[in-house]
This record gives structure tokens, C-alpha cells and sequence, in this order.
């Protein structure tokens, strides 16, 4: 069955006159993610209704963002939220035990079962945005010395609690990783063969301080299901799955795109559901500081002003070419952020990019400037053309390399390189374009600066 409105509507009447065999019916064929959306489309109410009587409950409201988990986890009676974070996996429930208010963490921990406390509490103590702060330790661990009808054994016993089963990690007794097998390996192994001799143990890993950018690239570049994080020592303490990294690359992009337009990034943020003092402390901070930035092309404009009075002519150009440079530059600044952050150039490839750059960059300010200067000549006469047509190529060629550049000079200071946002660029590109563009004007237009 597949999720609908005439579904919801349905789901909601079985819900308001409790027809629990009804509501079970309805959700039996509907897959689990489906379903988180449908719960989400429900009031607060018929969630935690729909709740009580879903089968595998945990799992569901893992598929939704941990701002709605938070919000029906707040309302939920304490026994089934007890109940709900047993069952979910260790990096889900760690996330969302995190978010609760301290009071209730402290009721909450005290009835979780000793494994489940363990576990919160391991999780819990790694730095955010760290490998270890969403690592999850259930998965599958077995000794080198088991052969392969014994690992079936064991995985048997193991199997109804992990995250997945497709990959075997093979530890020695101090839990140290020793190989990887797949789950294919043994199926198809000699029965009496030895893990230990057809184990991998080439191993790619991630380390539990590792930032989870990189654990998430490890995760793509090699296309694995899931990656073994261990410590200093080698010891294996967790894994992190594909749609951990998924759910990472999401949260960077959305990070990089907040900061490209110059709003801060905040975990969670949500334009429907924030309210609206935290929208206007996540903006204020760039747009004050972007209004200082302006000032800069003022300053310009009032230090050039006899040029302006003696030719207003000028004025009317002045949004065309000072705009062109921050577009020119926005669009450096946005393909040299993501070439940085995919590892597709560094800061060794500076100079040759200058050089690239810098060719681009005059072609398409002398295709604009041909543009422009034929307005110019109609609007005004040959000097102005000339005047416009330099300007555009000066102003084009300096907004692409200051958008080239910012991003390398915030990542060599240790800064992110998404800093150097369109609104920055932008604001640097008007107060150099209208400096560029002035400065030509005065010298072919016979005028000196004051």
C-alpha cells in the first residue's frame, strides 16, 4: 500500500474511533520510512496514538528528524519512551537521549536496561561532529578461530539487534579489528573453512576523533555499506552505515548553503517550526557586519564625486558593472567552495588556478564589455564606451579572482571555506568595482581625484 492522502484520512478516522485492528491493517504493507511521513503529517495527538500501536515503533520514528522525535518523545507517557529508546539503535537513540531535558534524561537512564545504559552513555561522551558522536555499536563482531558453520551459529544469536549483517568485523579477545568478512564470504565458504583465513585485512577505517566530513568521503570514495571506527589502540568500538554519511552530507550541504548565504548554521534548524527571535539572531550577525562592508563603496563614490558631477552619465552604469563583478565573483567563490570541499583542488594548486582563473575571467569581461560599451556609446559618446568596456573587464577579472581566492584564504587560516559566503563576495566586489570603475573614468575622462 502506498502512502496517501486517502490513506492518512483513513488512518486518522480509524484513530479517532480506535479501531486498532483497522489502524494495524492499514499500516501492515506501508514501508517504515513511508510511514514516518505519514506520522508526520498527523496532529501531536494521532502520533501518539499511532505510536502506541504500531508494531516495531523504534524504527519508524527513526526515519523522522530528531526535532519531531523530540517533539512526540515530550509527550510520550515516560514507560513507552523508555520503551521507544530501548529498542532503537545505539547512534539513534544516543541522539535523541541527548535532546531531552536533563531532568527527564535522569528519569529516562535510570529505567533503561544495563546494556542500553552503557551504550548511551559510551556514545555520548564523543565531541559533536566526531566520528564517535555517530558511530553506532550495534553490529556484528566474531573471533578469527570460528569456522564457518560456527559464525552462521553466532550471527544467528546476534543478528535480531544489529544494524546490519552484511559486513562481519573479526576482533581478537581484546576486541582489537583483525579483518572483515561479508556476509556473501561466508554463506558461500567451506563450511569447516577458518575466519581467520579468507578474512580481509586491508582495512580502510575511520578513527572515533575523526571529523564526520571525512569519515562520510571515506564512506563514498570506496562506495562501503558501513566503516569500522576504532581508537588509538585499534580497538573496534563502533561502525558508521552508508545512510549515517547520507544523513552527514546532507547536514554539511545544508551548513555550506546557510553559510553561503550568509545565515549561521544551526543542528536542526528548521525555516517552518523556528521561531522568530532565533531566525533574527541566525541573520543579524553577517547582515550589520555586510552593512559596514557597503560603506566601502560610499567611501569610493564620495572620494570620486567631482568624476560623477562632471559626467552623470556614470551613475547609470554604476548598478550594471559593479553587479557583474559580484556575480562574476559569487560564482568563483561558489565552484572553488566545492571543489575544496570535494577534494578536488588544494592550496598547492593556488597559483596554477590564478593563472586559469584570470583567463576565464577576461573572456567573459570582454564579452560583456562589448556589450556594454555599445550602450555606452548611445548613452554617451567613444570615451564613455571606452571607459566601460575597460572598466567591465577590470571589474570582472578582479570579482573572479576575489572569489577565487577568499575560499583558499579562509581554509589556509583554518577557517571554513563556506565563509566566504555570496553576500561577502559580493559586498568585497562592489567596494573594489566601484573604486575600478571611478579610478578609469577619472583618468580618461580628464578629471583627477580629489
Amino acid at each position: 500500500m502506498q502512502l496517501s492522502s486517502q490513506l492518512i484520512l483513513d488512518l486518522e478516522q480509524a484513530i479517532q474511533n480506535h479501531q486498532i485492528e483497522e489502524i494495524k491493517r492499514l499500516i501492515t504493507q506501508v514501508n517504515r520510512a513511508d510511514l514516518a511521513d505519514l506520522l508526520a503529517n498527523l496532529t501531536l495527538d494521532k502520533q501518539l496514538k499511532l505510536i502506541e500501536y504500531l508494531p516495531h515503533a523504534a524504527y519508524v520514528f527513526e526515519f523522522l528528524s530528531l526535532t519531531e522525535q523530540l517533539e512526540i518523545a515530550l509527550r510520550l507517557p515516560k514507560v513507552q519512551l523508555v520503551q521507544l529508546i530501548t529498542e532503537m539503535h545505539s547512534d539513534d537513540s544516543t541522539d535523541l537521549f541527548k535532546t531531552l531535558p536533563l531532568k527527564l534524561q535522569h528519569d529516562v537512564y535510570a529505567q533503561l536496561t544495563t546494556e542500553k545504559q552503557k551504550q548511551i552513555k559510551q556514545l555520548a561522551q564523543y565531541a559533536e561532529e566526531s566520528a564517535g558522536a555517530i558511530m553506532s555499536s550495534d553490529f556484528v563482531m566474531l573471533s578469527s578461530d570460528l569456522t564457518m558453520t560456527e559464525a552462521i551459529v553466532q550471527l544467528r544469536l546476534q543478528a535480531a539487534d544489529r544494524e546490519t549483517l552484511y559486513l562481519i568485523y573479526i576482533v581478537d579477545h581484546d576486541l582489537k579489528l583483525l579483518g572483515v568478512v561479508s556476509l556473501r564470504e561466508i554463506i558461500l565458504a567451506d563450511p569447516h573453512q577458518i575466519l581467520g583465513e579468507m578474512m580481509t585485512t586491508d582495512l580502510v577505517v575511520g578513527y572515533v576523533d575523526e571529523d564526520q566530513e571525512s569519515i562520510a568521503q571515506k564512506l563514498s570514495h570506496y562506495d562501503f555499506i558501513a566503516l569500522p571506527i576504532i581508537d588509538a589502540e585499534q580497538h573496534l568500538l563502533g561502525i558508521v552505515t552508508y545512510d549515517d554519511a547520507m544523513d552527514i552530507a546532507q547536514e554539511e550541504m545544508t551548513e555550506d548553503f546557510l553559510k553561503s548565504s550568509a545565515v549561521s548554521s544551526a543542528p536542526n534548524f528548521s525555516l517552518k517550526t523556528a521561531p522568530i527571535l532565533f531566525l533574527y539572531k541566525k541573520r543579524v550577525f553577517w547582515l550589520v557586519i555586510l552593512v559596514f562592508g557597503s560603506l566601502l563603496s560610499g567611501i569610493g563614490i564620495a572620494h570620486f564625486e567631482d568624476i560623477i558631477a562632471a559626467n552623470i552619465v556614470l551613475v547609470f552604469f554604476l548598478p550594471l558593472l559593479v553587479g557583474s563583478g559580484g556575480n562574476a565573483g559569487s560564482q568563483s567563490a561558489t565552484l572553488m567552495v566545492r571543489a575544496l570541499a570535494m577534494g578536488d583542488v588544494q592550496l598547492k594548486d593556488w597559483l596554477q588556478l590564478i593563472g586559469r582563473e584570470s583567463l576565464v575571467a577576461l573572456c567573459l569581461g570582454g564579452t560583456m564589455a562589448c556589450a556594454v560599451s555599445i550602450l555606452g556609446y548611445f548613452r554617451g559618446d567613444a570615451m564613455v564606451a571606452l571607459v566601460l568596456a575597460l572598466s567591465m573587464m577590470g571589474i570582472v577579472l578582479l570579482g573572479c579572482l576575489i572569489g577565487m581566492s577568499l575560499p583558499f584564504i579562509l581554509n589556509r587560516l583554518k577557517l571554513d571555506p563556506a565563509s566566504a559566503s555570496a553576500p561577502l563576495v559580493t559586498s568585497i566586489c562592489d567596494a573594489t568595482g566601484v573604486i575600478v570603475y571611478l579610478f578609469i573614468a577619472s583618468i580618461f575622462l580628464g578629471q583627477v581625484a580629489a
